[in-house]
């Protein structure tokens, strides 16, 4: 899977894009504003970051305390350029009512996941403390670092492979008002090493006692995942699992509808999935009352005798 369109909504808002020049479109409603900076060309790796901070600055003189959601796309070519992660931070004092941030809204025309350089993304939360959203994107140079945020609710990661010093700076970070997290896993070829293992604070429920809906989406441990939330104490206090867009087969859903008692959750999402048309028919009904979404069902490749699975999000 590659993404092929940019966000149209983000926090619950339409998105409206920033033009190039000229004044801000009059809007109706509250709105979450797209800012980007496309450069593509033979000196966008010296350009790019250049033209960005000057753009941007324009749009922050034009818009300022109205901002409160903001979608950050293209920084130049985000293979060449790393995130203005600094630059953000720096506008921070004249963006004082910024409450939803998605940066990296990037397509796989303009940039592959893999190749956007993205940084130590974490400095954010501590220039916002007011942030309530955060959706990050990223795959080169995508890193975390251990923080407290007291207003934190929602941390979406995607990537087409999230290592495990990243996912582990989450875990070890102090977030108490976090009730959303979504972690896209990705695989080993594209740096995405976390293991059951890594995981075990935050499925033992020792981390984000707000938690109440729980991503770990596009794994090629899929199956690995399933089997040890079929028994992980967090799942108990969720209303939504979400396991989609990875490899889980026949030996994940098996564990889960043999497992722990899921019928609390109001949503299970596996859709992008490779388990059985027998299994995929009977899941539901061993969980009654569960909208289970087994949308997108896939087909294993075969080359030589091994069966090859993929996640939607890789490269």
């Amino acid at each position: 899977m590659t993404f092929g369109s940019h966000a149209t909504t983000f926090a619950g808002r339409p998105v409206v894009q920033v033009p190039a020049d000229g004044p801000l479109p009059i809007v109706d409603g509250p709105v979450a504003w797209r800012f980007a900076y496309w450069e593509f060309d033979a000196g966008a790796e010296e350009k790019g970051a250049e033209g960005f901070r000057d753009a941007f600055d324009r749009f922050v003189e034009l818009a300022g305390p109205a901002v409160e959601a903001l979608v950050v796309g293209s920084w130049g070519y985000a293979a060449f350029n790393t995130a203005p992660i600094a630059q953000l931070c720096a506008a921070a004092p004249r963006l004082p009512n910024l409450r939803a941030l998605f940066l990296g809204d990037i397509t796989f025309d303009e940039c592959e996941i893999s190749w956007m350089k993205v940084g130590d993304v974490s400095p954010l939360l501590a220039a916002y403390p007011g942030l309530e959203v955060l959706r990050v994107r990223g795959g080169e140079d995508f890193e975390f670092s251990p923080v407290r945020h007291g207003r934190l609710r929602e941390l979406t990661v995607q990537s087409g492979g999230l290592g495990r010093d990243f996912v582990g700076a989450v875990l070890d970070s102090e977030l108490p008002a976090l009730s959303d997290l979504e972690l896209w896993l990705g695989t080993p070829d594209y740096g995405g090493d976390t293991t059951v293992a890594d995981l075990a604070p935050l499925l033992a429920g020792q981390r984000f006692p707000a938690l109440r809906r729980l991503g770990l989406r596009n794994a090629e441990i899929a199956d690995d995942l399933a089997e040890a939330l079929a028994s992980a104490p967090v799942v108990a206090r969720l209303t939504r699992l979400d396991l989609s867009l990875g490899t889980l087969g026949d030996r994940g859903a098996a564990a889960l509808a043999g497992g722990q008692p899921l019928t609390h959750l109001a949503m299970l999402d596996l859709h992008h999935h490779y388990i059985s048309a027998e299994l995929a028919a009977a899941l539901p009904g061993a969980l009654p009352g569960v909208r289970v979404d087994l949308s997108e069902p896939k087909e294993a490749d075969e080359d030589d005798g091994e069966t090859y699975r993929y996640t939607a999000v890789s490269e």
